[in-house]
């Protein structure tokens, strides 16, 4: 394998867990909307 395919390849992987970061903090950022909505939920039933 020569240098240039090793760059591409680490380039690929470096863009896929790029891919996954964004998509991991959106779920944090959509499961934190769904706890604050529960507890608003909570504290008016309560």
């Amino acid at each position: 394998m020569t240098t240039t395919e090793k760059i591409a390849n680490a380039k690929k992987r470096i863009d896929e867990l790029e891919r996954l970061i964004k998509y991991w903090n959106d779920s944090d950022y959509d499961e934190a909307n769904k706890v604050n909505f529960k507890m608003n939920i909570e504290n008016k039933v309560a």
